[in-house]
């Protein structure tokens, strides 16, 4: 292939490099209000009453606005399918407080000091009521955070404090545990991290010429941000244009809609434009984070030590409101369970309701807490039974030709699609990982003296978009110069796919990728997609971009010979070519089209949805240092190999790895959101709250094996989440064998390695 595969300059890298408009807020502000929130200070509690008469009479001040303006409307946050599967627990502004930073009201005026002038006079009162901070105490529990009512929809049991529930069996697994020569249990934790985006929560409202809403906004799903939207503020979706900028990190913190709804009503409310950015600190406790989960797994081998049985029991803290509650957790299910053979599998799963603030979408999507579970155990497994840990993963990997039974079990809120591995590289990837990481002499070497040294792995799988949901859609128009204008609803996140979308477009029709023009991500101007997320863009609506670019390359070929005036030709060199060696270069085609012969404008629309959802696969490898004195813990180099079928774009390909790995290393050691006794948020910014950084950073070697999926468009398939999932276990499975600490709980700080290295008495 010219283009595919090929080393390609981003579409959009010069205009980056250069420092041009590009971004949500990059553009002029005329007359705009800024608007803030007013946030709870409590955890759980009522509002009694709200005096806004000192705030409403500065000067600047344009309105404020809380629930005594609007009418109860409850929907969901989360932007993803429709009918959505999350419970629709969330209005716009509530009478009843759920969490520290819940949104009391929003104040909208000409400056942004008088905005937060106003802020500090409005005079709230709170009716307090107790409060769950522990995910663990509120099944159950006397107080009820979400009591229900008129307009609410809950997918579960509103009374038990349980948002959602999964409960689904394959097999008899009670039958294959009794059957097992050897069964192994564990429980593992993971915490509330933050997507720490560098680009905040931005959005920006205006009135058009025909007073239509104008909503330019920081998010990874236009589409769903214009359906909801126009639904809380009774509007018809006509009647908005939602316009998606580039982005400064998404991660999933930016599939929801978070703020949209709240400028669009201070812009329909005064007429005027509106900007609504949040702070880092409000990024923190008012955005979306990580799903805090515990998981136990317990699981049935016989002699061979082939798998039996496989038990997965999910507890997972969804917050206050419950956006994803069920899909995240489904996800850490079906990922994790994706991976093993086991004739017998059974999953139980409840998202419960806390007084914190709500868990979202996070790169990954509850496959990283689940990864960090099964993961361990397998480790764990190994080093009981006296196995190589790798062989024991070898042994039980679906193989190709397999069908995934939990795939069509698990779909996203609902039952989903058979999956058949048609490709499976994860044995070429554990090879490569193990060479390059010097697994056999990490792994063996003699463990002593106070710096002590040790190897883990992960492996681990994902998906490539969610089957018979996510959809993309493209059109493809030919213009007098021999380009093409490629406009879709697929939404970069910077991440490139503009770029791997063009490339895709480019090698069916022959051209370099300059010839192919981007427009993505505008409900007026480009057909609809679902969206970024669940590394569903380059599979399926690369799909989409392939269909739509070879009917085009069928009606150039189409043209030119009826231009041509003969019965076969074909297409050479962008030259429609016949066999007695007339030709007719693209430009020529579609001047003629336009102007002189045959006229028509060669164009063409596709859609694709998928019902397969091929898995990528990847091992990861970690090589750390752990200071025995301090319980400290140094990742020195970190191996990510992964199999995402025919790599598209290498270089963003390695990019997405070489992205992950410090989000997973700052899961696995450093991020933790902490919060008192109060549920007040404690470490709200980046000296508290401690991502990777250049200083902290190990060597990467990230690298791609090669395989073929054939229901993938130039046979590739996803590649955004899946490098995220590996380094948190191989890290904590390092640890082990460097010092013989195991740590089941993220993060791994020093004081619990030490308290392990104590209890040892290394």
């Amino acid at each position: 292939m010219k283009v595919v595969g090929q080393k390609t300059r981003r579409v959009d890298g010069l205009s980056l490099a250069k420092g041009k408009a590009v971004f949500a807020d990059d553009m002029p502000k005329k007359d705009f209000l800024f608007a803030k929130i007013l946030h709870s200070p409590i955890a759980h509690g009522k509002i009694v009453s709200i005096d806004k008469s000192k705030a409403l009479a500065l000067d600047g001040i344009e309105t404020i606005l809380s629930h005594e303006d609007f009418e109860p409307h409850y929907f969901t946050t989360a932007g993803q399918g429709y009918p959505e599967p999350s419970p629709r627990d969330t209005s716009m502004f509530n009478k009843t407080m759920r969490f520290v930073g819940d949104r009391v009201a929003v104040v909208a005026g000409t400056s942004l000091e008088v905005v937060e002038e106003a802020l500090a006079l409005i005079d709230v009162k709170y009716e307090e009521l107790p409060a769950i901070f522990d995910m663990e105490d509120s099944l159950d529990n006397e107080t009820v955070i979400h009591p229900g009512k008129d307009g609410f929809s809950f997918l579960h049991d509103a009374s038990r404090n349980i948002a959602a529930n999964i409960n689904e069996e394959l097999g008899d697994v009670q039958k294959g545990f009794d059957e097992s020569d050897y069964v192994f249990e564990g429980t593992y934790y993971t915490p509330y991290a933050q997507q720490c985006s560098i680009e905040p929560h931005i959005t920006l409202t205006w009135l058009d010429e025909n007073d239509r809403l104008i909503i330019r906004t920081a998010t990874q799903v236009p589409y769903h941000v214009r359906r909801v939207v126009a639904e809380i503020l009774d509007i018809p979706v006509g009647k908005i244009r939602v316009i998606k900028p580039r982005i400064g990190g998404g991660f999933g913190g930016k599939q929801e809609i978070l703020n949209e709804e709240v400028c669009s009503a201070v812009t329909l409310d005064t007429g005027k434009p509106c900007r609504l950015e949040y702070t880092r600190e409000e990024e923190f406790y008012a955005a979306r984070s990580r799903h805090p989960q515990k998981v136990t797994y317990k699981i049935g081998l016989n002699k061979d030590l082939m798998m039996q049985s496989i038990d997965m029991e999910i507890l997972q803290n969804c917050g206050g409101y419950g956006p994803h509650a069920l899909t995240v957790m489904s996800v850490s299910a079906s990922k994790t369970l994706a991976l093993y053979r086991a004739p017998n599998v059974k999953v139980t799963a409840n998202s419960v309701y806390t007084n914190l603030p709500p868990a979202g979408a996070y790169r990954g999507y509850g496959a990283p807490q689940g990864y960090f579970a099964l993961e361990s155990i397998m480790d764990e497994i190994a080093e009981q039974l006296n196995v190589d840990p790798i062989e024991l993963r070898k042994k039980n990997y679906f193989r190709e030709g397999e069908e995934v039974p939990i795939a069509k079990v698990l779909g996203e809120g609902r039952e989903g699609f058979p999956v058949i591995l048609q490709s499976n590289g994860i044995d070429a990837c554990i090879d490569r990982g193990r060479e390059l990481i010097d697994w056999d002499t990490l792994k063996n070497e003699q463990k002593s003296g106070v710096f002590r040294r040790g190897v883990g792995m992960a492996t681990v799988a994902q998906a490539s978009g969610i089957a018979g949901i996510d959809m993309g859609s493209v059109f493809i128009k030919m213009n007098e110069d021999g380009s093409f204008n490629l406009n879709m609803g697929a939404t970069d996140l910077g991440t490139g796919s503009d770029t791997a979308l063009a490339q895709i477009a480019a090698e069916v029709l022959g051209l370099p990728v300059e010839k192919i023009i981007v427009i993505s991500s505008d409900t007026d101007t480009t057909p609809f997609d679902t969206g970024a997320y669940a590394s569903s863009t380059t599979y399926v609506t690369g799909a989409a971009v392939k269909k739509a670019a070879e009917d085009v390359l069928s009606q150039i070929l189409e043209q030119g010979k009826k231009i041509l005036e003969v019965e076969e030709a074909s297409i050479v060199n962008n030259h429609v070519v016949s066999k007695d060696g007339k030709s007719i270069s693209y430009e020529d085609i579609c001047i003629k089209s336009f102007y002189t012969d045959h006229q028509t404008q060669i164009q063409a629309v596709a859609s694709k949805v998928s019902y397969d959802s091929p898995p990528p696969y990847n091992a990861t490898f970690a090589d750390v240092t752990v200071d025995t004195e301090t319980g400290f813990v140094k990742v020195n180099k970190i191996v990510s190999i992964t199999d995402s079928g025919q790599v598209i774009n290498p270089q963003m390909s390695e990019g997405q790895a070489e992205g992950a790995i410090p989000q997973s290393l700052g899961m696995a050691l450093s991020e933790h959101m902490i919060f008192d006794d109060k549920g007040r948020p404690i470490n709200t910014d980046f000296e508290n709250y401690h991502i990777f950084t250049s200083i902290d950073m190990p060597e990467i070697i990230a690298e791609f094996v090669h395989t073929d999926e054939p229901t993938g468009p130039y046979g590739a398939k996803a590649v955004a989440e899946i490098p995220i999932n590996g380094p948190a276990p191989a890290v904590a499975n390092a640890i082990y064998n460097a010092c013989g600490v195991r740590i089941r709980e993220c993060p791994i700080t020093p004081e619990k390695v030490l308290n392990g290295i104590n209890q040892l008495n290394i």
